[in-house]
């Protein structure tokens, strides 16, 4: 079924302009880490309340999230380095902005504050989805795509991961508002850096009418979508679920026990998003896609098995080793299935079907822990992962001459 690939994650960063490319696109998506926390905290201190953070980071995360696709579609539409300087400008004023309300001494209404996180969050700049759409550029060969977008999952992965310790220590000598200083400043250099590479520059604006054709040029984005959606279900639900695990089996709410099991998943997230760049795999994509949900699923429900916090960072390593490699291929399916005006879109869709699908996860787990033990809770989203698998699977079936998981390319790269 697969191959080692001769070449190694080197061959990808030697690509003419990719380093450059790579290393500010993460500089600025190192703001994505930061900037929440820090509101949260800032929020927090700011208001007295839980409920009024709680609410500002829900208007922040939904603006981000759910309009995502357009702010997407205006990269397609314009270009990066129009669309991604405007948009820059805009998060960082109100950031600004946002910092100000939360640093006078008396602090502004949570109606002012949650007005400017909703604002903030919808003009978050996609550094992630353009980022994917020029590696599309950068690496036109489909093996070596695979790798580069390996190698971009793990490294956001780690930047997720990294944003918060930063918080951490810079709160620990400034007020938390200086930590949505900060991600600002790390978006513009990021930005700025990342629309002066050549090969950004290069990208040309879409036009209008092939923009508007045929469904935008977003045919076959279901089954990832839909994948993908049940992914970050998962995850959404094994965050909570891991905390109601620690508490019930006498290890409080938080503190190492909890967060080790995670570190745990994110370990197995990466080691499983490496092997897959380093396998040249000759199933197709849309193929492998539903098999590795499907292998998620069936760790999910072995975690239900678990008796200790031991064999329940077992269990969630082997679940994260499916979760880099399920994504980034779906973003591949989605890259090839994309015409090539509408390469943004695609990837933001993927990425919208993540978080959208983690948000719903944690809610449902909440429901779900107060009523179920730990253990069916764990097996009742394995089965909702394999559910999900399953309608991938009979979606159709994937022919691979001309075709990445089944979808045909509307056009040349």
């Amino acid at each position: 079924m697969a191959t080692p690939m001769s070449a190694s994650y080197a061959v990808v960063l030697r690509i003419p302009h990719a380093r450059r490319t790579f290393a500010a696109a993460l500089t600025g998506r190192l703001s994505y880490g930061i900037v929440p926390l820090s509101v949260m905290l800032a929020v927090t201190r700011a208001s007295g309340s839980y409920t009024v953070a709680g609410g500002v980071m829900a208007l922040f995360g939904a603006t981000s999230v759910f309009l995502s696709p357009a702010r997407a579609a205006l990269v397609d539409r314009h270009g990066p380095r129009r669309s991604l300087a405007w948009m820059t400008a805009v998060y960082t004023a109100l950031l600004g902005l946002l910092t100000a309300a939360l640093v006078r001494p008396d602090p502004a209404p949570a109606s002012v504050l949650g007005a400017l996180a909703a604002a903030a969050g919808a003009s978050v700049p996609p550094l992630g989805p353009t980022m994917r759409a020029v590696w599309g550029r950068l690496a036109p060969d489909r093996a070596l795509l695979q790798r580069a977008y390996s190698l971009d999952g793990v490294a956001e992965e780690l930047l997720f991961v990294a944003g918060p310790l930063l918080v951490g220590v810079l709160v620990g000598c400034a007020p938390p508002a200086a930590g949505i200083v900060v991600g600002a400043a790390l978006m513009v250099a990021g930005t700025a850096g990342f629309v002066s590479s050549p090969v950004v520059r290069a990208v040309p604006p879409g036009k209008a009418a092939a923009v508007r054709r045929g469904g935008g040029g977003l045919r076959g984005l279901g089954r990832p979508v839909v994948a993908i959606a049940g992914v970050g279900l998962a995850l959404g639900v094994v965050d909570l679920l891991v905390v109601a695990f620690a508490e019930r089996h006498g290890h409080g709410t938080g503190g190492p026990a909890v967060a080790w099991v995670l570190a745990a998943l994110s370990a197995g997230s990466a080691v499983g998003g490496l092997l897959n760049g380093a396998v040249d795999w000759r199933a197709s994509a849309g193929a492998r896609l539903p098999l590795l949900t499907a292998g998620l699923g069936l760790t999910l429900c072995g975690a239900g098995l678990a008796s200790g916090l031991g064999t329940l960072a077992v269990a969630a390593a082997a679940a994260g080793f499916f979760v880099s490699p399920a994504i980034t291929t779906a973003y591949l399916i989605a890259d090839e299935a994309a015409a090539p005006e509408a390469r943004v879109r695609a990837g933001a869709w993927v990425n919208t079907a993540v978080n959208a699908g983690s948000t719903a996860g944690t809610a449902a787990a909440g429901a779900l822990a107060v009523r179920l033990p730990v253990g069916v809770c764990f097996a009742v989203t394995g089965a909702a992962v394999l559910a999900t698998a399953a309608v991938v699977a009979v979606a159709g079936p994937l022919r691979r001459t001309g075709r990445l998981g089944g979808l045909s390319r509307p056009g040349p790269a």
